[in-house]
């Protein structure tokens, strides 16, 4: 006699088929993210430190410069208001309560307000998150696409050239490629960044395509007449997005602690502009005396990376299949309860 399937596993079946039942992959998609409450909680701070970072300084648009909310620019100098640049910001739990000031985040030696040079870092940080993840993205998708789908000498050809970039020490090859290109604004050190950090992606990529290539929906749009660039572009590029967007995302937490690597051994941004990992760099003498120059730079690079990779593992949870998300005891006790009524009215 066969043995029955517990009740616990019915439930689960059941509340898993019926949550996909009637949706499409997208719809699924957006439903197991949204269901990852750190990769929500990380999406939503990272949209927080976007928008201060932007609104507080303001930022450039195509020549234009808009203004923000913050009294002082990132260049600006001033007189002292505490001693040593000490921090105006007070906490609840002191004695005076909880006060900005003019200067929350203190101030350098030469009186810079330290608030702002930390929003223009985390400014540079974005600009180069995006630019590299885009760079990349192009190059890794395009090597891997047509290394999979074509194989034989194209195969051997791209990916030879792969194993080459990969063999190459990367921060070496960084810091050399962004001295070379004078790095006074974030998006030349991008583009560099860009092209050596591809690698990863294209083998994934390709290791999607020679599996893809072979499934029925390929040979029916074959049969169908479809040119090599419909079905690679149409067809199988589509289905291989969940692989590419997590990677994407895991590539751009990559840059940002390796552009603040190179930055902090003076071969990435260079003044006068400014990146979280340059204030490091610059304010690496005064870390014994003025340790509130390291904090907040630190605190913003931990935060941006953490919250990438936490929105990198919910995009791989949503687009998994196999990641199935356990219902709750609750739904999982109704289910069954549900079920075992259902059986007695049967048997009765």
């Amino acid at each position: 006699m066969t043995s029955q399937p517990e009740p616990t596993e019915q439930a689960e079946n059941a509340i898993e088929l019926k949550a996909v039942e009637g949706k499409s992959q997208g719809q699924i998609v957006r439903e197991r993210f949204f269901h990852h409450r750190g990769a929500i909680v990380a999406l939503v701070v990272l949209v927080l430190i976007a928008l201060l970072a932007l609104t507080s300084i303001g930022f450039p648009v195509f020549g234009w410069y808009v203004g923000g909310w913050w009294q002082y620019n990132p260049a600006e100098t001033m007189a002292l208001e505490n001693a040593g640049g000490t921090p105006t910001m007070t906490m609840p739990w002191s004695e005076a309560g909880f006060a900005i000031g003019n200067h929350p985040f203190g101030q350098d030696t030469i009186g810079r307000d330290i608030f702002a040079r930390t929003m223009k870092g985390i400014q540079t940080s974005l600009v180069i998150m995006v630019v590299v993840g885009a760079v990349a993205t192009a190059i890794g998708v395009l090597v891997g696409a047509l290394s999979g789908f074509f194989r034989g000498f194209t195969d051997t050809l791209l990916m030879r050239i792969t194993d080459l970039f990969i063999t190459m020490p990367l921060l070496v090859i960084g810091a050399v490629l962004g001295k070379l290109v004078g790095s006074a604004s974030a998006v030349p050190l991008a583009l560099v960044l860009g092209l050596i950090t591809w690698t990863t992606l294209a083998r994934l990529v390709r290791g999607e395509f020679l599996t893809l290539r072979e499934r029925e929906f390929v040979d029916a749009a074959r049969v169908a007449g479809a040119s090599n660039s419909r079905i690679i572009f149409k067809h199988i590029l589509p289905n291989a997005m969940g692989v590419i967007i997590v990677t994407v995302t895991l590539l751009m937490s990559a840059a940002i602690l390796l552009e603040t690597a190179l930055s902090y051994l003076e071969f990435g941004i260079q003044e006068p502009s400014i990146s979280l990992g340059r204030m490091i760099s610059d304010y690496q003498s005064s870390f014994s005396t003025r340790p509130w120059l390291f904090w907040w730079p630190g605190l913003f690079i931990i935060t941006i990376a953490l919250c990438i990779n936490f929105v990198g593992d919910g995009l791989r949870d949503a687009f998994d299949p196999r990641q199935k998300r356990l219902p709750s005891a609750r739904a999982m006790a109704k289910a069954a309860r549900r079920e075992h009524q259902s059986s007695s009215v049967a048997t009765s």
